[in-house]
């Protein structure tokens, strides 16, 4: 089992920023690619970002140029640095990560969310 814990959510104003952080921990062999999802009221789920072992980048086109995803593979962490930020942005923000055992299969793991909240 992994379990992951998003960290770093909470209120800002439009144009401000955060950094969001998901650790992964427990009965971890190998992470895979990390990534960051959102939720906003009323709507689906929606990738934001996605960053692959080796460091290759993905990220929605409502966030390139504002968002950074990167990781700590030593930490077994991924970040989310968000500036420049507006009011849609607002949604609760979800970590997964896909972990291959030791025995070869792979499970896509997710965190709780964290709720980031952009005001005007």
């Amino acid at each position: 089992q992994v379990q992951l814990v998003e960290s770093g959510g909470g209120l800002v104003q439009a144009g401000g920023s955060l950094r969001l952080s998901c650790a992964a921990s427990g009965s971890i062999f190998s992470l895979g690619a990390m990534g960051w999802y959102r939720q906003a009221p009323g709507k689906q789920r929606e990738l934001v970002a996605v960053i692959t072992s080796g460091g290759t980048t993905n990220y929605a086109d409502s966030v390139k140029g504002r968002f950074t995803i990167s990781r700590n593979n030593a930490k077994n962490t991924v970040y989310l640095q968000m500036n420049s930020l507006k009011p849609e942005d607002t949604a609760v923000y979800y970590c997964n990560a896909e972990h291959t055992g030791v025995l070869g299969g792979s499970i896509v793991y997710w965190g709780k969310g964290t709720l980031v909240t952009v005001s005007s």
